[in-house]
């Protein structure tokens, strides 16, 4: 027998998947919890074979008591059962532990099959959590701070955020002040801010100048 914890804070719906339980020969209901920090008490007492998690609960939310009771007790297998699926929920759940997201609109047979998988640790996802989770895993990474700068316009930032003027930054790097005034413009496009001030704090923030260096007119 599969023993079955079922955590969600509508009483409609834990009776709705107990009584799923009781019409299925190898399930059987461990125990009920209303919100996560029950959940988190009832894994610890009964040692169930498979949690049914919502994720939208008062208190402790479902993320966060998954992540607590599989790290407590990793034999416990969890399957997310919840109304929704977004890009982060999907993300969030799998990396706490959980081994299934599921969608509550998921076939009764689907249901029954994905706690059979869980407790021989095998995977289910609904459709729509496998879209939000391809998309995670093949989404471009991130892109470095600076990373979009050409050279030139790393020297011109830099020099912006030591404090030098157009007419200073074009001595320096031997240009006309018109030029200088076409890569600070393009500087701060590419970063996304709208001023001198903040293109300098952000060099300093993200290590792209010194943050020590006295201003220059």
């Amino acid at each position: 027998m599969i023993r079955v914890l079922i955590v969600d804070d509508h009483a409609v719906v834990r009776r709705g998947l107990a009584q799923l339980l009781a019409t299925t020969d190898d399930l059987v209901l461990a125990g009920e919890a209303p919100d996560g920090e029950l959940a988190i008490g009832l894994a610890a007492e009964l040692r169930p074979d498979v949690v049914l998690m919502d994720l939208s609960m008062p208190g402790i939310d479902g993320i966060e008591a998954l992540s607590r009771i599989r790290t407590v007790h990793p034999e416990i297998q969890v399957v997310v059962l919840t109304n929704f699926a977004t890009d982060q929920k999907v993300k969030d759940a799998v990396a706490a532990g959980a081994v299934g997201y599921l969608l509550k609109d998921v076939l009764k047979t689907e249901l029954v099959q994905a706690i059979r998988n869980a407790r021989d640790g095998r995977p289910s996802l609904h459709p729509e959590a496998q879209r939000h989770l391809m998309r995670n895993v093949t989404a471009p990474p991130a892109a470095l701070p600076g990373e979009e700068l050409t050279p030139r316009e790393r020297s011109v930032l830099a020099l912006i955020a030591s404090g030098h003027s157009n007419k200073s930054i074009a001595s320096v790097l031997n240009l006309s002040e018109g030029t200088v005034k076409g890569y600070v413009s393009a500087v701060l496009s590419k970063l996304g801010v709208d001023d001198r001030t903040q293109a300098a704090l952000y060099a300093v923030k993200h290590g792209l100048a010194p943050a020590d260096e006295p201003g220059r007119g």
